[in-house]
């Protein structure tokens, strides 16, 4: 892909646009320098100050080997992990937004690395980070489900070994991960329990076809989840767990009223069943002592779902596009029907992102080019 065809080649790839971009330049003409704009992240602003600005860009340059250039047509918005990226030592004054998109020529998550906001006209992407998009799936569609799916994926297919028959709890289920993780525990023939965190939540929950087994609404913070999960089971407890945070304390301890409506990692452990998995996205999590000894009574374990996993070692390259790949399928055939938001323009972007930044939506936002 790093060289330009000869006159018949160039024909061919005309006549499919999702192959491969071509640029063509007069010999001895002066290349234009043409400047885009993208969104970044204020890398030193604190966690109260969150800063987005827009900057210009110079064009991408020369495509190198194995590399494409991507004209986005969508990206989604998601949470930027300040602490992660300043524990892989990977700090800068300004730090690109948007990984997940979806444009011509083809579609994918960027890197954590990657250098090139999605939230820009177009971006650099390694054909290893790209997936194809089936003609029904739409971009927003395309951009708004790949990084929730590939989650989901981790967490219920490689983390906890999902297969029919198992029985699910999926933490706010109306969430855009929860959609997504629930669809495919669904497909695959499992029993899902999960829990709403508001009225709207829970009416949104029991609309879903296959229906929930059972909606747990913690709106209140008075419903006992694991009993909830020990009655439908008939004692027995749950196959896998897959959480939306947890509390470490007690109630009086927890610093915020949402933390309060999540549950306590005691509750986790008492309704997981013999040989069950949890799988947490509570990157502080704390066992004690009689913690890990219930589990080992029960042949437990614990799994902690960092989607960023499969980009950090290029062993785990083909099980990564695998799972890119079956999304997209699982989109195309109406498996997967995310939660979107109404698309928004590139101008709305950095006021957006500042709500997405503070977790204040629920559906996922989309930047429509």
């Amino acid at each position: 892909m790093g060289t330009a065809p000869g006159p018949e080649g160039a024909d061919s790839l005309q006549k499919d646009s999702k192959v491969a971009v071509v640029k063509v330049q007069a010999i001895g003409a002066a290349p234009r320098q043409v400047t885009m704009k993208g969104l970044y992240f204020q890398q030193s602003s604190t966690s109260e100050e969150i800063a987005f600005v827009f900057q210009e860009r110079e064009n991408l340059p020369v495509t190198e080997d194995n590399y494409v250039k991507l004209q986005v047509k969508a990206c989604a918005l998601s949470q930027i992990n300040t602490k992660l990226l300043a524990e892989m030592k990977m700090e800068k004054d300004f730090f690109p937004v948007g990984r997940e998109v979806a444009g011509i020529v083809l579609d994918g998550i960027l890197p954590l690395d990657s250098e090139d906001p999605g939230l820009c006209e177009a971006v650099r992407v390694h054909e290893h980070y790209l997936v194809h998009k089936p003609e029904k799936v739409t971009w927003t569609e395309a951009a708004g489900t790949i990084r929730d799916g590939v989650r989901a994926y981790t967490a219920l297919h490689y983390l906890s070994h999902l297969s029919p028959g198992k029985s699910v709890l999926i933490m706010d289920g109306a969430s855009a991960l929860g959609t997504i993780a629930i669809q495919l525990a669904h497909h695959r023939g499992a029993k899902v329990i999960s829990t709403a965190c508001s009225l709207e939540d829970k009416q949104c929950l029991e609309r879903f076809r296959p229906s929930i087994a059972r909606v747990i609404d913690v709106s209140n913070g008075k419903a006992q989840v694991a009993e909830s999960c020990l009655e439908e089971t008939g004692g027995l407890g749950v196959d896998i767990v897959l959480d939306a945070g947890v509390r470490l304390y007690n109630k009086d301890d927890e610093p915020t009223v949402k933390l309060q409506l999540l549950p306590h990692k005691h509750d986790i452990i008492t309704l997981l069943g013999v040989g069950g998995h949890w799988v947490t996205t509570e990157e502080n999590l704390q066992l004690d002592p009689p913690d890990s000894h219930c589990l080992f009574l029960k042949g437990a374990t614990v799994a902690f779902l960092n989607d960023e996993v499969w980009n950090l070692s290029n062993v785990q390259q083909g099980k990564y596009l695998c799972i890119l790949k079956d999304v997209m399928e699982k989109l195309s055939t109406g498996v997967f029907r995310p939660q979107l938001d109404e698309p928004i323009p590139l101008y709305e972007a950095k006021v957006t992102m500042e709500v997405v930044q503070k977790n204040q939506g629920r559906k996922k936002q989309v930047v429509q080019f």
